[in-house]
C-alpha cells in the first residue's frame, strides 16, 4: 500500500508517494538520488546510513520513509553550504579522517550532532559518541583528531 509523504530534505520540501515498507535510506538514495547516505549493515550496527531527522542523528536503514512524514531530514549533501564544506567536513579532510569514505557521511553527521550537545568533548566522549559508527579502514585515530579540530572551530548543525 502506498502512502503520500511530505518531508523537507536538505531544505527542500519533497512530496512523494512511497510504499509503506520502503526504508528511509532507500527513499533518499533511490527516489531522491542522494547517494551520500550509504547502505551498510541494514541492522543499525554500522552507522553508514546516519542522517538527521529534526536535527537528531538517526540510522535510516531501519527507519521507514513514512515515519519521516512531516519531518526535516538532513543528509551529508545538505551539510555543506553550497560548495563551501561544513567545518566538520573540512576537519575530516584536513586531519585525514577518512580512507575509503564509506563510513564518512554517517560519521560526520554523528560527530556534528555530538558537538551540538557537547561543544568541547574529551577524546573518550568522542569515541563513546561515535561507537555506533563503524570504520573498517582508519583505526579511528584521525577521526577523533578531526572531531577535536572541528570542536575547536565551533562546528555544529545549529
Amino acid at each position: 500500500m502506498a502512502h503520500q509523504i511530505r518531508v523537507e530534505v536538505n531544505g527542500e520540501v519533497q512530496e512523494r508517494e512511497v510504499e509503506a515498507r520502503k526504508l528511509l535510506v532507500h527513499f533518499l538514495r533511490d527516489d531522491l538520488g542522494l547517494t551520500g547516505t550509504n547502505v551498510g549493515c541494514e541492522t543499525t550496527l554500522c552507522g553508514a546510513c546516519t542522517v538527521w531527522i529534526d536535527g537528531q542523528p538517526v540510522k535510516s536503514c531501519t527507519q521507514l520513509a513514512v515515519q519521516a512524514d512531516g519531518t526535516r531530514v538532513t543528509t551529508i549533501e545538505g551539510l555543506a553550504d553550497g560548495s563551501k564544506l561544513h567545518p566538520m567536513q573540512e576537519a575530516f579532510w584536513e586531519e585525514h579522517g577518512l580512507q575509503c569514505g564509506f563510513c564518512t557521511p554517517g560519521m560526520i553527521l554523528a560527530a556534528t550532532a555530538l558537538l551540538d550537545t557537547n561543544p568541547n568533548p574529551t577524546e573518550g566522549e568522542i569515541r563513546e559518541a561515535l561507537k555506533g559508527n563503524i570504520c573498517r579502514c582508519t583505526g579511528y585515530h584521525n577521526i577523533v583528531k578531526a572531531v577535536q579540530k572541528a570542536a575547536q572551530g565551533g562546528a555544529s548543525n545549529g
